[in-house]
């Protein structure tokens, strides 16, 4: 039995947790903290977040019936002392890792998972889903929605927050307000009146005055309605959530024990079915002196040292691509006042940051709202501003219909700058970008561009800028660039026109973004086979480089086309020129794209090679489509 954590280590099940005195349950909160530490510091992860909801997960578990009662935690990011908790505790070495446990929450991981995430606003709708499931299969149950003050602000949660309301079903919403944007102070008055407002002694009495003043005419009947509500809103800023139909309780102390159990015993035994919504405030990275310091409260870290908290970090041999975006656009927007940039949420994560450094006027982050992110860019450019909307590729895919409806159908120029497009590594299926190149380019009018290395982005940053006529998009990876030489000078390419970079017969390599590097590699592979090899760079998915796709197809034995996305994407627009102008014939063509399957979360060049589109890879669909031997001609080459 470990010293620091002997109730922890006592723990075999849910059984044994309810088993734990109330008494000792804030000696377990703190050794639990210690566990999620010491666990975030060997692996990196997701460490504020879950820091700052110790003692709420730990009360939700002591009181609730879970996995029967249903606890889903939004986005997800804030669920690792959950994973302890529930059966995990042993694996949590290998968190983010492959093979190993999800950075979020994860159905096939646990029962204790009921539903997937790592995107934000979604608990609500899937927590009302389940509680109506179970009405309509006569089963009594729980669900309880955790979802933090960030992630409330987006529209998809008021719109399940409304549906709730008007379906009155029985739904407990947890609001973790982690940044005091809602909530007063919070002391002995605020818990007893939720305590009090979460009570049977409280909610019988509210319903015996309902009874009272149905008897009342219609107009006093509402006034007493209406005191009673803006009373309970006065006192506790509950009105909002009271008119979209939910029972509100709050503001609770949400590392305070005493505070938190009775609330939820009270909500969890009350008669009536309709959906409540308890306002917990926590402090994000609670209990650890470094986080609690830092300006992000350690939203992610890599490994580091628990006692000083001084992350481990390898030193970036290339500027990452974010930070290249980040500062070319800052630069650009010094001699053109009509550039602006929007972000969701995720300035440091995008480089606006860097951008609002120098422009704060001009940067609008608008929280976790990307369709609202792009109609407020579609208008800004109706006013011919230039808006750069910076938002990752997995995030995008949110706000589709007003890329298609607000933004291509009016032909605004509006700039999407597509930041971790294909593999990211620990993060893992929810945020690869494998879908912007086939989910854009299928519109019309949309220019789609990928950066094949940092300077190329410099040069697609200025491009989009010069756009005005119509939208775009540049796409990224995440991560270091591959460390070339960066330009002094942006230059504005030609639209839909590529670049070949190496000249050969045998073999063509087409690339789109990020696998020109490995293209490389395979052409120095195949040559030193006796392998004459092409590699160009397409530059744009759309308008695609007919010319160069003719080119490489008529001149060479096989064409192999090579991107990190999905089918349906570059692949897909060379395969229709080529069969429409009957220019498959005599050339051999192989599409080279991501899997038709989720990877899960692992280092990113191991992705890359799970997913058959490393330079060994390009090699050998290369020889097999010329039918040669591998065996054979490395066995000459080496010779």
């Amino acid at each position: 039995m470990n010293a620091d954590t002997p109730l922890l280590d006592s723990l075999k099940d849910m059984a044994a947790l309810r088993a734990v005195p109330e008494a000792q349950l804030t000696q377990l909160a703190d050794e639990l903290r210690r566990d999620t530490i010491h666990a975030v510091s060997k692996t990196g992860g997701h460490l504020g977040a879950g820091l700052g909801v110790v003692e709420l997960t730990l009360a939700l578990h002591y009181i609730f019936d879970t996995p029967h009662d249903r606890l889903i935690w939004d986005v997800g990011h804030q669920c690792y002392p959950h994973k302890i908790l529930t059966g995990r505790r042993d694996r949590m070495g290998t968190l983010r890792q492959g093979g190993g446990l999800s950075g979020f929450t994860k159905r096939t991981e646990s029962e204790f998972d009921p539903f997937g995430a790592a995107h934000s606003s979604t608990s609500i709708s899937a927590g009302l889903g389940m509680s109506v499931a179970s009405e309509l299969a006569g089963e009594k149950r729980n669900v309880v929605a955790v979802i933090g003050d960030g992630s409330i602000s987006a529209g998809m949660a008021y719109e399940a927050m409304n549906n709730a309301g008007a379906l009155g079903s029985r739904l407990i919403v947890i609001l973790n307000d982690n940044d005091m944007s809602i909530a007063p102070p919070v002391g002995a008055m605020s818990a007893y009146l939720s305590r009090l407002l979460s009570s049977k002694s409280y909610m019988s009495l509210r319903d015996v005055g309902k009874t009272i003043v149905e008897k009342f005419p219609r107009p006093l009947e509402r006034a007493v309605e209406k005191w009673e509500e803006y009373a309970r809103g006065f006192v506790t800023g509950g009105t909002l959530f009271e008119e979209l139909g939910f029972y509100y309780v709050g503001p609770v102390d949400g590392h305070n024990l005493d505070h938190l159990l009775p609330v939820l015993k009270n909500v969890r035994d009350a008669k009536d079915p309709g959906p409540v919504l308890i306002h917990v405030v926590t402090q994000k990275g609670k209990g650890y002196a470094p986080a609690e310091a830092s300006d992000d409260k350690y939203h992610g870290v890599s490994k580091f040292d628990v006692v000083t908290g001084t992350q481990v970090k390898a030193k970036p041999n290339a500027p990452s691509y974010t930070k290249v975006f980040g500062q070319t656009l800052s630069k650009l927007a010094e001699t053109d006042d009509k550039i602006v940039a929007v972000t969701a949420a995720m300035p440091s994560g995008t480089g606006i940051n860097i951008f609002e450094d120098a422009h704060p006027d001009r940067t609008f982050d608008v929280g976790i709202a990307e369709q609202h992110a792009v109609t407020f860019a579609a208008g800004m450019a109706t006013e011919g501003y230039k808006p750069f909307a910076a938002i990752y590729s997995t995030f995008l895919q949110r706000a589709y219909d007003q890329v298609v409806h607000d933004v291509a159908i009016q032909s605004l120029p509006v700039r999407f700058a597509i930041d971790r497009a294909g593999y990211v590594g620990a993060d893992g299926q929810t945020h690869c970008g494998a879908f912007d190149v086939a989910f854009l380019g299928c519109l019309p009018g949309m220019v789609v561009m990928a950066a094949a290395d940092e300077a190329e982005l410099v040069h697609m940053t200025a491009t989009a800028a010069a756009i005005d006529d119509r939208p775009s998009a540049f796409r990224y990876p995440r991560g270091e660039g591959v460390g070339i030489d960066m330009p002094e000078t942006p230059q504005v390419l030609e639209i839909g026109k590529g670049r070949i970079l190496r000249e050969g017969t045998a073999v063509a390599i087409l690339s789109l973004g990020s696998r020109l590097t490995d293209a490389l590699k395979a052409a120095e592979e195949l040559a030193a086979m006796g392998l004459s090899a092409t590699v160009a760079d397409a530059r744009f998915a759309k308008p695609l480089d007919e010319d160069l796709v003719a080119q490489l197809a008529r001149n060479h034995e096989v064409l192999i086309t090579i991107e990190e996305g999905s089918i349906g994407g570059f692949s897909s627009y060379v395969l229709d020129y080529l069969a429409r102008n009957d220019l498959v014939q005599g050339v051999k063509v192989r599409p080279m794209v991501m899997p038709d399957l989720f990877l899960d979360q692992d280092k990113p060049d191991i992705q890359v090679s799970q997913a058959g589109l490393a330079a060994s890879d390009i090699v050998g669909t290369a020889l097999a489509a010329l039918g040669v031997d591998a065996t054979s001609r490395e066995g000459s080459a080496s010779a």
